[in-house]
């Protein structure tokens, strides 16, 4: 499994070190626990996780009896332990570990694979907040959870979609299991709750691509998948939130030739000069290292990028951006003005996002 990341940019004899945009932590907010607010029980019931939050031996007890319901006969002794699992794991992040030391990970993962949407989101949903404790990944993983994950993204309720999304980015962060979701047919999946998901879907949706579409054989599944379409579209949208994350999507994926080519079909690169001229600083910048790899090894993509007008935006960007904004925008503006038969010195693998 090969993980693409890209170093250093050489043009024209120059060495441009760290054209990287490292800052993308505001733009990609990690997958927290579940957001769909507390959840309705009984008195007794909510008196009991009061205590359990409040008191270490109380929780002891009460994760003991709710992981032993989890396998119990009656599906509503289920359900209510599957609920009060994850809003557990939810509130108190001691509580995760806990949890999954008392066996509750592989019952969850089966509840996942329930016909019960109530139930089936209750298991994705504590399954995801068990995985925000960086000590459970690897055993959630190796207990099978990224199948269901992957089932519960296809056909289970708006929330249970978001929150499998965001389990599987969870999952995701351990090296060796991006290629495993992508084989278990995630990546077609999460493109489609990337185009037809509410404002959370999508932005869950774009978090997981970005981590998962760091290794090659995920962007050409994500390219085949039909993700420019919604790229574009919410790169072109400045109302929808979501230009900043797609742009960053589509900065791991254009190092694949396939990206370019379907980038151009789906109409890019005018939107592409667009957020150049109108975008926020950060959006400038990692619009211009896009460019950048689009179009150093195609003169052809030059000629369309140049007729577009992005020369004059690009000049005040070399002017008034950030530093590694001009360095990147002054080498897009000398392989602009290149004769159409001329050379590119740098390669798409050199300039990083």
């Amino acid at each position: 499994m090969e993980t693409e990341n890209a170093v250093n940019c050489t043009y024209n004899g120059r060495s441009f070190n760290d054209l990287s945009i490292n800052n993308d932590s505001s733009a990609f907010s990690d997958c927290n626990s579940d957001r769909s607010g507390e959840f309705p029980t009984a008195s007794s019931q909510s008196r009991r996780l009061w205590l359990a939050c409040a008191n270490s031996e109380n929780s002891d007890e009460l994760i003991r009896q709710l992981v032993s319901d989890l396998n119990s006969c009656s599906i509503d002794e289920q359900k209510q332990a599957a609920l009060e699992l994850r809003l557990l794991a939810k509130n108190k992040p001691e509580n995760r570990i806990k949890i999954a030391k008392a066996g509750a990970i592989k019952p969850l993962i089966s509840l996942i694979s329930s016909s019960d949407p109530y139930i089936q989101e209750n298991g994705v949903t504590a399954i995801l907040n068990l995985s925000l404790c960086d000590e459970n990944k690897e055993l959630i993983a190796s207990s099978g959870a990224i199948k269901p994950l992957v089932r519960a993204l296809r056909t289970g309720t708006s929330t249970a979609k978001e929150n499998a999304a965001c389990a599987l980015l969870r999952l995701s962060q351990i090296e060796e299991n991006k290629a495993a979701i992508g084989r278990s047919g995630a990546i077609p999946l999460l493109v489609t709750l990337l185009e037809n998901g509410g404002f959370r879907g999508k932005k869950d949706a774009s978090t997981a691509l970005y981590s998962l579409c760091t290794i090659r054989e995920n962007k050409i599944k994500a390219v085949e998948a039909g993700i420019m379409k919604p790229l574009v579209e919410l790169m072109a949208d400045f109302g929808s939130n979501m230009v900043d994350k797609s742009a960053f999507v589509l900065g791991v994926l254009v190092s694949v030739p396939e990206a370019k080519t379907a980038l151009v079909e789906e109409g890019g690169i005018p939107v592409l000069v667009e957020i150049i001229e109108v975008g926020s600083q950060r959006q400038k910048e990692i619009t211009v290292a896009i460019l950048l790899q689009i179009c150093e090894d195609s003169a052809v993509y030059r000629t369309m990028v140049a007729r577009e007008g992005a020369i004059p935006p690009l000049v005040a960007l070399s002017q008034s951006g950030t530093n590694r904004a001009k360095q990147k925008a002054e080498t897009l503006i000398e392989l602009l003005r290149q004769p159409r038969s001329g050379n590119a010195a740098a390669r798409p693998s050199d300039v990083s996002i």
